[in-house]
């Protein structure tokens, strides 16, 4: 049984994802499911929070929609949606060696192309197998999507790019694990109400992270956009993802 105080607990934490992730374009879902996992089961977490963050990103893109890059968001698209169903429905984690070490690794790349050391800039044949794979891990891991803003970093995007195709490329792992959560009957009254509850709080945070982000320019962009990134990384090297 959910009790009122519970409720209360996800509304603070879902603005602070809201305004986290439109800032600097993303840690607010690794958060809430690192958060939340500490709290509940962890499947509970993924499935509580998977309908929320669908509706946050998708009201984040079209926040942005101008400035998203369609080039880049669609071949990822075409992998990643099929890639987080398929996820979703076998929820076993990959070896977390693996993607302790592929986050590293994204990361480093991230800061060298961002230092100018290369302009290497992932092909579309590239970004949808890069989507299969990260967005299978995503379903299983919920933090796993993290892997996204290196690959995005590395492409090249900043500023708001960066956030409205990050955007696009969340709503389309959510919708795949959410229809496999739902096969799997991991979706509930409990994981809906969980949802609701934190889908308002994530809006109102996009909102007041759409007002902070004026203030920021574009060197501060890339500052916190790599911030977050590293943060969220330590996080899952240090097991809290």
């Amino acid at each position: 049984m959910t009790f009122p105080h519970d409720l209360l607990t996800l509304v603070p934490l879902g603005l602070l994802a809201g305004v986290l992730t439109t800032v600097a374009g993303m840690g607010g879902g690794m958060m809430l499911v690192v958060v939340l996992s500490l709290l509940w089961d962890p499947r509970v977490a993924l499935a509580s929070t998977a309908p929320a963050l669908l509706v946050g990103n998708a009201h984040r893109a079209y926040l942005y929609r101008a400035q998203l890059a369609r080039k880049i968001a669609r071949p990822f698209v075409l992998g990643a949606l099929p890639g987080s169903f398929v996820g979703g429905l076998a929820v076993v984690a990959l070896p977390v060696m693996l993607l302790d070490v592929t986050l590293v690794l994204m990361t480093l790349l991230a800061f060298a192309r961002a230092a100018g050391l290369f302009r290497w800039e992932p092909s579309a044949r590239q970004l949808a197998p890069a989507g299969v794979v990260i967005g299978a891990t995503a379903a299983t891991g919920g933090g796993a999507g993290m892997l996204v803003g290196p690959l995005f970093l590395s492409a090249g995007l900043r500023g708001e790019a960066y956030i409205a195709t990050i955007a696009v490329a969340a709503v389309a792992m959510h919708l795949g694990r959410i229809a496999a959560y739902g096969l799997g009957g991991l979706i509930d009254q409990t994981t809906l109400l969980h949802a609701a509850v934190l889908t308002v709080a994530i809006l109102f945070g996009n909102a007041l992270g759409a007002k902070l982000r004026r203030h920021v320019d574009e060197k501060m962009s890339t500052r916190l956009e790599l911030g977050t990134l590293t943060l969220a990384v330590i996080g899952s090297l240090l097991g809290l993802a």
